[in-house]
């Protein structure tokens, strides 16, 4: 019988969404076990340090609410089968990448590793189970997964459930504490109510009741899909219209605060940018565009597919100004990048348009220096690699980089060595920290004229021109 109330949870995969969103979990919920269970050891040792800067996810708060719940009723282990044995509840949050290989590539979601996550299941269950999609999945998802586990297990029962996560990087912690929603979709017969009930039992320990929505597995699976659709679609509006700007001399700022005003669109998502990155906005939109080509709606997936079009456009845009405005060629130039995370606080670098920016320069035999406070070395040189290994969405990242570009990439630990003797600077994320360099020791150790190029409009234009720079900023002419 599939419980309605439940004391232990398991979590399978460690990420940026199974870690904070379990810790959360175990510290809102003292009286249930919960374990997070990975295949990647690295990654748990890193869960299980005593020194908490070194979790493997760089989050605000992350490390109070570690440091409150685990061992007391928070765990992370490989041991996934003993993981899964244990759990009443178990939770799928695992890597759903587009495909980069066979049908449905650059746009469908490999589902790999949840089938996998399925066959586990099946395998390690002892008693009738509840599973809880997490990660960002097809609609539909559900419904094969289940078929997976009923193959796999006709002894043991088991109710799928649509959980899907509106986490932002830099604020997860607080989204979790004070979500707007939190949306669980399950089937309609007597399983499926027990396990939503089971669900809304657990999130009810601090989300009011009003923000629990339950809907169909359908319904909440493309609600996640179109949630971050239309956010991206706002990005990339507003991002269209800076193009406009910089051409008329208007100010894209302006121009967004004073359609904000309008309660019919507001002011959230409206800040143009060098594009938007991380795991969900890009991945999600071809996902729906494939979905739409699938079910035979090409005019609604040409729709979505150009607000994908309209982000590369912008980071092709940005190096390509970078390029014109140092006299037409960056080859032997110092071009400084302050930032490589795809927004401030995080040390996720999934879509980072740093990193199709840094591509595109390396192109031209730029020698790109790279600054983030977070982001590791590895990690910004095997964003590199991705991107030339395998076939990039991006139309203007399409061509090989030189056999000797690790020797143009250089990654400090400092900002000031990073930006000593640039030809140019380009800020492609907006850490507090970068308002606050000291801009005249920069400028004095700057080739002159002394660029800046802004991609996040934070820098305050006056102060830097007054130095000496010439800045260049998103949608301001």
């Amino acid at each position: 019988m599939i419980p309605n109330k439940i004391n232990s949870i398991c979590c399978i995969g460690a990420g940026y969404v199974g870690g904070p969103t379990m810790s959360v979990i175990a510290q809102k919920c003292p009286h249930i076990k919960v374990t997070v269970v990975d295949i990647n050891e690295e990654r748990i040792n890193a869960w299980n340090d005593e020194n908490l800067d070194n979790l493997p996810i760089y989050e605000p708060g992350l490390n109070q609410v570690v440091a409150e719940a685990r061992g007391r009723n928070l765990f992370f282990s490989t041991e996934i089968e003993q993981g899964i044995k244990d759990a009443q509840m178990i939770f799928i949050s695992v890597n759903t990448p587009t495909k980069t290989y066979g049908t449905g590539k650059g746009m469908a979601a490999d589902l790999k590793f949840v089938e996998l996550c399925a066959r586990q299941i099946a395998q390690a269950a002892n008693e009738d189970k509840i599973v809880v999609e997490k990660s960002t999945l097809p609609v539909r998802t559900a419904e094969s997964i289940k078929r997976i586990l009923e193959a796999e297990d006709s002894e043991h029962e088991f109710a799928i459930l649509s959980n899907p996560e509106f986490l932002a990087e830099g604020t997860a912690i607080e989204d979790l504490h004070y979500a707007d929603r939190m949306l669980i979709g399950g089937e309609s017969d007597e399983n499926g109510q027990n396990a939503i009930e089971a669900l809304v039992d657990v999130y009810a320990n601090w989300i009011p009741r009003e923000k629990l929505i339950t809907t169909s597995v359908w319904s909440s699976e493309l609600s996640k899909l179109t949630a971050n659709a239309f956010l991206a679609q706002r990005v990339s509006s507003i991002n269209s219209i800076s193009a406009l700007c910089e051409r008329t001399g208007a100010d894209v700022e302006e121009v967004a605060h004073a359609i904000g005003m309008d309660s019919r669109i507001g002011s959230k998502f409206l800040k143009s940018s060098v594009g938007f990155g991380g795991s969900c906005f890009q991945k999600d939109i071809l996902n729906l565009v494939y979905l739409c080509r699938h079910f035979g709606l090409p005019e609604v997936a040409e729709y979505w597919e150009q607000v994908v079009k309209m982000n590369d456009y912008q980071k092709h845009r940005f190096a390509k100004q970078i390029i014109d405005t140092l006299f037409n060629t960056v080859s032997g130039k110092k071009i400084s990048f302050l930032g490589w995370a795809f927004k401030k606080d995080t040390n996720d670098t999934r879509e980072s348009s740093a990193i199709y920016v840094a591509y595109e320069l390396l192109q031209d035999r730029a020698e790109v220096h790279v600054y983030d406070p977070k982001v590791s070395s590895d990690q910004i040189y095997k964003d590199i690699s991705y991107l030339q290994e395998h076939s990039s969405s991006s139309p203007y990242c399409k061509e090989k980089l030189p056999k000797d570009w690790k020797e143009l990439l250089h990654i400090h630990k400092e900002s000031d060595l990073c930006l000593k003797n640039s030809h140019a600077i380009a800020v492609l994320t907006e850490w507090d920290e970068f308002k606050n360099i000291n801009w005249d020791s920069v400028y004095a150790n700057m080739y002159k004229p002394a660029f800046i190029f802004d991609g996040r409009n934070i820098l305050d234009r006056e102060k830097i021109a007054k130095i000496g720079f010439e800045i260049k900023s998103i949608g301001k002419g």
